[in-house]
């Protein structure tokens, strides 16, 4: 077996953690619900929710993996044996939102290319936005094609270990991501008109703020950081015991936010300001952003640039789901990771077929009234995902106890833990009542 990876430094370990957590969901999901119920009301429902939940969920999942040194179900078994179930659901959880997510990193890729190749022309990288998108993702062959070049891009860095492979790429994705929102924030922010869409995204309108709203900001928050599916369970067990948890723990959430409000602030000023449909959902990005590009000076350039970025974003997150899933494999059958992760990136590669097909020969197949995307969404990340966050904070808040997380937090006096008893509070009562409502909201809402 190979010798375990370990982060070589704390800012490498964040970026990766950021990686994971910011994905497709910042990029679009955040600003538009944002907008559409509050405005900055909404963003700061959405930090108490972080600071109540995302916060002390995180701490517990770093924690657990740094203690146990070890893949998510062996490191729940450490903690109790009984609760081992707890981290096969979360890695069962991740085979099936790799299966869409790679997918969907697919159309990136093949956006990014589109773009990439038409910097210098004179003509729209995509002279028709929906004809485009509509004939590309209907196109079985080619939606096969992209969805395997993104599982190979994933592939290719996962496979270069800790250090070299997810460190590495992510100290640079991390950095250019951000550059790369600026970049597009100063041209967008720069179209008469924009200043429309700076006040669809940050206008308080506490008027807005419904149950349902505040069940939409605590669900985005919840998924927006990746919690319940061993991400940051993972990542926690290449730590070393030098590396102080909390501050990462409130770093990630921060950064992870910031992320999202900087791509409302990218997106929709833009928007508002070509007098284009902000309320849209996911064909925004591959639809209307492009409409966009084609009306802006430089389109192609900057269309290039904004998917370059979310290719990234896309990619720190696969990485991560990808390690999830392999980190079990490799320890439990002594393997290599050359030899383990091609073999869960074509496990994963054949479950993204029934999604791909989706909008093409398998569009009429439903399953509990869902087509693959969403089926794979629903049960991995509204089903599995809730599950296991719901699990963990039971068992540390009234199995083990928050005294275990406290300790390992602190390394024997190492570490000033601030705040034990908001952590002990939380994790105990407020986590669990809130992560219980999302876990019935969103069945509820398929049945």
């Amino acid at each position: 077996m190979e010798k375990r990876g370990q982060f070589t430094s704390k800012f490498g370990f964040i970026m990766a953690s950021i990686g994971s957590a910011i994905g497709l969901g910042n990029l679009w999901g955040f600003p538009y619900k944002a907008g559409m119920s509050g405005g900055f009301a909404f963003i700061l429902v959405y930090l108490i929710f972080v600071a109540l939940v995302g916060f002390p969920l995180m701490i517990c999942e770093f924690a657990i993996g740094r203690k146990a040194k070890s893949n998510q179900i062996y490191a729940y078994k450490k903690l109790n044996k009984k609760f081992a179930f707890v981290g096969i659901t979360g890695t069962i959880a991740v085979f099936l939102i790799l299966g869409f997510y790679s997918v969907l990193g697919g159309w990136v890729v093949n956006y990014t290319v589109k773009y990439a190749t038409s910097i210098f022309s004179s003509a729209n990288a995509i002279s028709a936005p929906e004809e485009y998108f509509n004939s590309f993702v209907s196109n079985e062959a080619v939606a096969l094609i992209f969805l395997i070049i993104f599982m190979v891009l994933t592939v290719i860095i996962v496979i270069g270990g800790i250090e070299n492979g997810i460190e590495k790429s992510s100290k640079i994705m991390m950095p250019v991501l951000f550059f790369f929102l600026v970049i597009v924030i100063i041209r967008s922010v720069t179209l008469p008109g924009a200043e429309k869409g700076l006040e669809f995204l940050f206008k308080p309108d506490f008027s807005k703020l419904t149950p349902s709203t505040m069940g939409m900001a605590l669900s985005q928050m919840f998924f927006s950081l990746s919690l319940g599916a061993g991400a940051m369970i993972t990542y926690g067990s290449y730590l070393s015991n030098d590396d102080n948890i909390q501050s990462s723990s409130i770093i990630v959430p921060l950064l992870d936010t910031l992320a999202a409000i900087l791509a409302g602030i990218a997106i929709f000023p833009a928007v508002f300001a070509l007098g284009l449909e902000p309320t849209q959902g996911p064909s925004l990005m591959f639809i209307t952003l492009p409409a966009i590009f084609n009306q802006m000076h430089m389109g192609n350039l900057f269309g290039f640039v904004f998917f370059a970025l979310v290719l990234f974003a896309s990619l720190s997150s696969s990485i991560a789901l990808l390690e999830i899933a392999s980190s079990f494999f490799m320890e439990h059958f002594k393997l290599k990771r050359k030899v383990i992760i091609p073999i869960i990136a074509a496990i994963i590669t054949v479950l993204g077929i029934p999604v791909a097909l989706g909008f093409g020969v398998l569009g009429d197949v439903k399953v509990m009234g869902m087509g693959f995307l969403d089926l794979y969404d629903f049960i991995g990340e509204y089903v599995l995902m809730t599950f296991g966050a719901l699990a963990t904070a039971f068992l540390i808040g009234w199995v083990v106890k928050p005294k275990e997380v406290i300790d390992e937090m602190e390394q024997g006096g190492k570490f000033k833990f601030v705040g034990k008893k908001y952590f002990s509070f939380t994790i105990k009562f407020i986590a669990p009542i809130l992560i219980f409502i999302v876990m019935v909201m969103s069945v509820t809402s398929v049945f």
